[in-house]
């Protein structure tokens, strides 16, 4: 069988029976359901291609793509056990490569079993390379080596940092998750734990937000790194009280207008500096490069449609991307890896860095105690 005898084009709703027939033949863990297949081939953000041969069905490649980002991920990969060794899964995947290089991605990334040495090769002769592994990952507990491949190519030049990534373990705590991977990359001494994350939240709090509990106050998160020995610096374009505008009972505005007042005075008594202005994205890589992690506030609404503020870090930049890591997977369409070193251009970051009707811009610049 010839390469040229292949052909590839976007799945369709009637070859469902088809593909769910090849993932029951090719895994027996980690399988896509029937109804997975049905939800992916008719979404958005995503590519689902398959391979055909004499008009049968004999693989297909699932590629992600990540809203508000500019990073897609090869969820899965299959063959049929006939149809090996014939070049099809390299087929797929460059179709899978230009899909996403369509739609704008600047990288693929995917995991694979750490003792799947064919499906490695193929990777590595690709151009993919190896940037972690996760422990593990899959349902037999096997572990899986992770890969990333650059499938739009500018003057690279990636400056990134060891910052552990961390998940919160509660829909409220981006902020305390934020503070503790950034204090963690920081200085290795301290340890992040759930009881620190809460007691943050409650250290850091503005108490109410649009519904439900509150968020974290930039300056409140300044106050509990200072209270953990190290340096902080805010910086917030504007100087009235942050958030007020999504509270619309007329008691809550006043607790949080309160909040806010004593959180910047006790900035004022420990010395802790609040920027009055915009900070740029080179004000952020000015403060990466001199040793500081960034926290940041962005709002998802490019990412979940949400207008929701969240606190993300700052774990390396590019020519191109911002990266960063955040703490809240969405688990419909990002696992955790997905979360880690997320590259957002910079286009992109310009937009999602501002938050309500006000354009907030905060963030909270973490340095090591002199």
């Amino acid at each position: 069988m010839a390469e040229a005898k292949i052909t590839i084009r976007p799945a369709q709703l009637n070859d469902l029976e088809d593909l769910v027939a090849l993932e029951n033949a090719s895994f027996n863990t980690d399988k896509l359901s029937r109804r997975s297949f049905k939800h992916w081939i008719g979404t958005d953000h995503r590519a689902l291609l398959v391979a055909m041969f004499d008009n049968n069905l004999v693989g297909y490649v699932l590629i992600i793509y990540h809203p508000g980002t500019r990073l897609a991920r090869m969820y899965s990969l299959a063959v049929d056990l006939q149809h090996r060794g014939f070049g099809i899964a390299k087929q797929l995947i460059v179709a899978g490569e230009q899909a996403a290089h369509d739609d704008g991605r600047l990288y693929l990334r995917l995991e694979v079993s750490v003792d799947n040495h064919p499906a490695i090769k193929l990777y590595e002769s690709l151009g993919y390379q190896k940037f972690g592994i996760y422990r593990d990952y899959y349902q037999d507990h096997k572990d899986a080596l992770r890969y990333q491949k650059r499938i739009r190519h500018y003057s690279d030049t990636l400056h990134h940092r060891s910052v552990h990534w961390l998940k919160q373990t509660t829909h409220f705590t981006c902020g305390p998750a934020a503070l503790m991977m950034a204090m963690h990359g920081l200085n290795r001494a301290y340890q992040p734990s759930q009881e620190e994350e809460i007691n943050i939240w409650r250290e850091a709090t503005t108490i109410f937000m649009t519904s439900g509990h509150g968020g974290c106050h930039p300056v409140g998160l300044a106050l509990a790194a200072k209270l953990r020995n190290f340096d902080a610096e805010v910086w917030i374009n504007q100087s009235g009280t942050l958030f007020i505008d999504g509270v619309r009972n007329d008691d809550k505005k006043q607790i949080v207008e309160l909040v806010d007042k004593d959180f910047k005075r006790k900035a004022e008594d420990q010395n802790i500096p609040v920027i009055y202005a915009n900070i740029t994205q080179n004000d952020l890589i000015n403060a990466f490069k001199s040793g500081a992690i960034p926290l940041i506030l962005i709002s998802t609404y490019l990412m979940d449609r949400k207008k929701v503020p969240h606190w993300v870090v700052m774990s390396g930049f590019d020519d191109d991307c911002l990266y960063m890591h955040d703490s809240d997977p969405d688990e419909q369409r990002q696992s955790e890896l997905d979360c880690q070193f997320i590259p957002i251009a910079s286009e992109d970051f310009e937009r999602m860095s501002c938050f309500g009707k006000n354009r907030l811009r905060t963030a909270v610049i973490l340095r090591p105690k002199d």
